[in-house]
């Protein structure tokens, strides 16, 4: 099988007529969505629910089995088994690389190669794919397919290495481009890099890490705060389906619909979660203050936002909050009815783990 020959951008041949409409419905629920971000004062902390599920979400589609509760225990001292362990990795590091990407165009910069392999780099670092020259471009050829498949019988076979980089110094100057339309041109990149596949492993991951990045930087986004992992682990089949029928047909504008598609219902699903997380977060302020009274109310609030289980060392080091002072207010906060429950008991030197059950709720759609 010959390696794949990305076609030329911008492209030449859409079906504007199919696409028209999704098009408009998707920027106006892109918008709604942005316009409610831009009405929060400290998305970091709010947002971090989301941030931890699109990390858990993304890898899940590269095959990890850790869940967001999973992660947080982690954080929170628990121990697994070895597997679980290496999973639970994998998505702290996919964490860690969107929370850099985000700094990186907070200070205005755009997005670069270079950048992709900083992110490759933070991506694969102590996990299973540090063998597989992270940090690096790929210098040799690789397929796609069943496991044992040889070069000859792949389903698909990435771009030649000696034309990678002309190849990927094309994709990174359409970004640049003011293409027909901002989402559309999302969809395009982002189906172009996973096509190129310029590394070893961790091509998906980089690859979806990309479109809250370049949403952003079109200015159609206040914050790069935008997932799409939620419909895509959803409908994977029909992901790869999409991705596949491109180089195999040619079909750019099904591949165009298919996204757009899931900007439009991902980004309804995330005003509906924005604004349960935002209520909750109102709810939880009053209550905190009338249940203790304390001057330590929004850092208790925040704290337990950005990391809904816990443990009382940690939770007090994020908070500034010391721990005598702490541990009075879990007291009252830990009651019959109130919000925080005991997910593991204390025993000798093993700190109890707490959690705010309400908020994992809603990130998981329970709400």
């Amino acid at each position: 099988m010959t390696p794949y020959i990305p076609d030329t951008l911008p492209l030449q041949g859409l079906d504007f007529g199919r696409l028209i409409t999704l098009v408009g419905e998707a920027n106006a629920a892109l918008a709604e969505y942005s316009g409610l971000l831009q009405g929060i004062i400290n998305p970091a902390v709010m947002l971090s629910p989301l941030m931890n599920q699109e990390a858990v979400l993304s890898s899940r589609i590269e095959g990890t089995q850790a869940t967001v509760e999973e992660v947080l225990e982690h954080e929170a001292g628990a121990q697994f088994d070895e597997r679980k362990n290496t999973d639970i990795q994998e998505i702290l590091n996919y964490r860690k690389a969107l929370m850099l990407a985000q700094e990186y165009l907070a200070e205005g910069r755009t997005i670069s190669l270079s950048l992709l392999l900083q992110l490759h780099q933070l991506l694969l670092d102590s996990v299973r794919g540090q063998g597989k020259a992270p940090g690096a471009f790929r210098k040799d050829q690789n397929w796609i397919g069943r496991a044992g498949c040889t070069l000859e019988t792949a389903t698909f076979v990435p771009p030649d290495p000696i034309k990678l980089m002309d190849h990927l110094e094309v994709w990174n100057h359409y970004l640049g481009e003011n293409d027909f339309d901002v989402l559309a041109q999302t969809a395009i990149v982002h189906a172009q890099f996973e096509l190129i596949h310029p590394f070893k492993d961790g091509n998906g991951r980089i690859g979806r890490l990309v479109i809250p990045l370049f949403l952003y930087s079109k200015q159609r986004l206040s914050s790069p705060m935008f997932y799409l992992s939620g419909y895509l682990e959803a409908h994977r089949d029909e992901y790869y389906e999409r991705l596949k029928r491109i180089y195999q047909e040619g079909d750019w504008t099904g591949w165009i619909e298919f996204f757009l598609k899931a900007i439009l219902i991902q980004a309804k699903e995330n005003v509906q979660k924005v604004k349960t997380i935002m209520s909750l977060y109102e709810k939880t302020k009053v209550s905190v203050q009338q249940t203790t009274g304390s001057k330590f109310t929004m850092q208790l609030v925040d704290t337990l936002f950005d990391r809904p289980i816990f443990q009382v060392n940690d939770f007090a080091k994020r908070s500034g909050i010391s721990k005598p002072t702490l541990h009075g207010l879990l007291r009252q906060l830990h009651v019959p009815d109130g919000p925080i429950v005991t997910l593991r008991e204390g025993s000798g030197r093993r700190p109890a783990i707490y959690a705010f059950p309400e908020l994992l709720h809603i990130c998981q759609g329970k709400n």
